[in-house]
């Protein structure tokens, strides 16, 4: 069984706390929430076991076409009421040592805050979400809104 600290490593090295925006012009706004760790296919049972542990979320395959990737699984729980009853206590409880994760969880928990409010503060929202995963600007990526027509 998985205890605590060994998630928190986990979650440092290999996870993600995601926010996307979506406004969408003929439907009200929407914000999609996912909390994620990805790991090689061999590794998978680490994932299944997150899965039991948390109470939630799902594991897929995630196959990658590019050259030189392995097969890979992924631990995703994007529903909106298990990531506030379930992730969101258990990192508060058990925080992010690194920095960046420290960072993007704190945003991740004021976006998923303002996001249970009426009407959405997109501008906000949008604001607090591009602040999050500082390492994408190294690699020349941003994080931006998703506006459909």
């Amino acid at each position: 069984m998985l205890d605590n600290n060994y998630i928190v490593g986990l979650v440092d090295g290999e996870g993600s706390f995601n926010v996307r925006i979506n406004t969408h012009k003929r439907r009200r706004a929407k914000v999609e929430l996912k909390f994620s760790l990805k790991l090689r296919h061999n590794d998978k049972e680490i994932l299944d076991e997150l899965q039991q542990f948390f109470g939630c979320g799902n594991v897929y395959i995630q196959r990658d076409k590019r050259e030189r990737h392995a097969l890979c699984y992924r631990y995703e729980v994007q529903n909106r009421k298990e990531i506030i009853e379930k992730i969101i206590p258990f990192f508060i409880e058990n925080p992010p040592r690194i920095q960046s994760r420290k960072r993007d969880f704190a945003l991740f928990k004021e976006i998923v805050h303002l996001a249970q409010q009426e009407p959405l503060n997109i501008e906000k929202l949008t604001a607090l979400k591009s602040q999050m995963h500082w390492g994408l600007a190294v690699y020349g990526k941003t994080v931006r809104t998703v506006e459909t027509p």
